[in-house]
């Protein structure tokens, strides 16, 4: 199993970046696919999941702002971020739960290497 984030960057405040996770070694039919992020020195926290039914969950703090989705024939799953704010600065890690994993950590078995958005102001 494997899962490779990309799409991160630097990016000015108020801008957008789409985050993209490529799984292998199992399928979207049958996993969560959740996206958390982790700052320096604090503690990682979920921003957003996705189901096998499509169905999707977002943290208080990026709900409006943050889209995930999936495409079953890539085997991707996406995290559009929009009107981004330094806050959101972060290591983001996508993980995959074989049930519906919400954002809860702790449901998340197997996990990606991480990549980097910074937000300037």
């Amino acid at each position: 199993v494997q899962l490779v984030e990309s799409g991160g960057g630097l990016v000015q405040a108020g801008g957008s970046l789409r985050l993209s996770c490529a799984v292998s070694g199992l399928s979207l039919d049958d996993y969560a696919i959740g996206w958390f992020r982790q700052a320096p020195e604090k503690d990682r926290e979920g921003v957003s999941s996705v189901s096998p039914g499509e169905i999707t969950s977002y943290a208080d703090s990026v709900k409006g702002r943050f889209t995930v989705s999936s495409d079953k024939r890539k085997n991707t799953v996406y995290l559009q971020m929009n009107s981004l704010e330094p806050d959101d600065s972060a290591v983001y890690y996508c993980a995959a739960d074989y049930g519906f994993g919400y954002l809860d950590e702790r449901e998340y078995t197997f996990w990606g290497q991480g990549t980097q958005v910074i937000v300037a102001s």
